[in-house]
């Protein structure tokens, strides 16, 4: 495909990820990058078996099932099949719909659940071989990693879902590459997409479920945007730095500022993608550390009857995420909420001595035990944080007997420097296909996945990866 080439600019951020992208092809991928982009895929297809049986899914898939019906696009958990756009949209709800799913702590978006539908469906559709899917899922994490990381936590604190505004961005080179679109096309999609990107955080206010289908409308975007690019369609030529442009009209408007140099820095030599943090607690990853900590000392023989007070010190800029408003935090109102209660999750952690799919349950909400305790847990700033590059957490202790205990992680496991391993990853997919598969099933889904790279087409691969051979539309 082919596009109008006037007006771009040869300088500007989106030529420069357009020439990236453009240039880019899957032998120039390093090993390593490959191997891990897998095991990351392999992580949210877990995530999405896991998924597929909640109430969220079954409502998105009835909805999205009522515009078009039956498409030719898989989806994953045995789902039947959408038409591509509402394939991808559904796909992307169900990795991120548990908030398991991996996270760049730099960007803080959860890059896969948008890259990996986008990829997959996308390259089924076009017959490309696995190893272009993997390629095009590298690019649409390396593109949304660096755009997000130029803010600096800056969409959050205006309300805007950085997974749904940026990734949208990163899905629509991704598409552009395995769409062939020439450079031109890549720099108009950017450009398309500006009016597309969105996401708000207003589900914090009270668990509503419409964070679960930014990174799948992310995806749907990303796709739209470039498809009008390739049939000649324009868009703005300065998509981040413009008068309008994403940087000015989500942050400096409000006073804010990004560092632009950052969106194109170390393309093709620096991998995001191995900066990218797989979650082993089904909440946000904000805290991770925290619970770690609460874990930590739970471990070391604390009991929850034993506490008096907690202090919980956390970056600030997660606070109007998972600690305000404190009345809400402690008593969320249905498990959703709970996922984003750093008051709620230290309890349960304190009291359970583990925090997995199981500890996040109603029963838990309405627990009288939970509740004392987690009205005698407060949150501070922790003036010692990196953020947004680590999430540290520290708890400190008071016991009924006077003793004061400390247990601090300075960053979460799975972030730069404290990498969790491929059978950690492996394990916990395991865990997740299991809720929704016989095991000689899930195993299957693993080899198929982790071999992915040799795949000849997409489309096997795909079909084999979401069982889409079941028709009912439900599992």
């Amino acid at each position: 495909m082919s596009s109008d080439t006037t007006t771009l600019a040869t300088d500007n951020i989106s030529t420069q990820l357009a020439a990236f992208a453009h240039g880019l092809k899957p032998d120039m991928l390093p090993a390593a990058v490959v191997e891990q982009a897998k095991l990351l895929m392999l992580d949210a297809l877990g995530i999405a078996l896991a998924s597929s049986g909640q109430d969220f899914a079954h409502c998105a898939y009835r909805g999205l099932q009522a515009l078009g019906g039956a498409g030719d696009s898989a989806v994953m958990g045995a789902f039947a099949s959408l038409p591509l756009r509402d394939a991808v949209l559904m796909n992307g709800i169900l990795v991120h719909g548990l908030d398991f799913d991996d996270t760049h702590p730099g960007a803080i978006t959860h890059p896969s659940a948008s890259a990996f539908p986008l990829a997959l469906g996308l390259a089924a559709q076009r017959h490309a071989s696995g190893a272009e899917m993997i390629m095009a899922y590298v690019l649409a994490i390396e593109v949304a990693a660096r755009l997000g990381a130029a803010a600096h936590g800056g969409f959050h604190d205006v309300g805007f879902h950085p997974t749904g505004l940026v990734g949208a961005f990163g899905c629509a080179l991704a598409a552009g590459k395995l769409m062939g679109l020439d450079q031109a096309g890549l720099a108009h999609a950017q450009g398309v997409v500006l009016s597309m990107a969105s996401g708000s955080m207003e589900f914090l206010s009270d668990g509503a479920w419409t964070k679960r289908m930014h990174p799948g409308w992310a995806g749907v975007s990303g796709l739209t945007a470039t498809a009008l690019a390739g049939a000649g369609f324009r868009g703005p030529s300065q998509p981040y730095e413009g008068r309008f442009g994403l940087y000015a009209s989500h942050l400096a408007a409000r006073g804010l500022n990004a560092d632009m140099a950052l969106c194109t820095r170390g393309l093709g030599e620096r991998w995001e993608l191995m900066e990218v943090a797989v979650k082993l607690y089904p909440t946000c990853h904000f805290t991770h550390a925290s619970i770690d900590a609460a874990l930590a000392l739970r471990a070391a023989g604390l009991r929850a009857d034993e506490v008096a007070s907690v202090q919980v010190l956390l970056p600030q800029g997660v606070h109007p995420v998972v600690c305000e408003p404190v009345a809400a935090k402690r008593r969320p109102a249905n498990v959703y909420e709970s996922q984003f209660s750093i008051h709620h999750l230290v309890a349960v952690a304190l009291l359970r001595g583990q925090l997995g799919l199981a500890e996040l349950d109603a029963s838990n909400l309405a627990d009288p035990q939970v509740q004392a305790l987690a009205d005698r847990i407060e949150h501070l700033a922790d003036p010692d944080a990196d953020y947004p590059t680590f999430f540290s957490g520290e708890l400190r202790v008071r016991t009924h007997d006077g003793r004061e205990l400390r247990h601090r992680e300075a960053a979460h496991r799975g972030a730069p420097g404290r990498p969790i391993t491929a059978a950690d990853i492996e394990a916990k997919f395991m865990g997740n296909a299991l809720l929704a598969l016989p095991r000689e099933q899930a195993l299957r889904l693993r080899d198929a996945m982790l071999s992915a790279d040799r795949a000849p087409d997409a489309a096997a691969l795909a079909q084999t990866l979401t069982q889409s051979n079941n028709t009912s539309g439900a599992l």
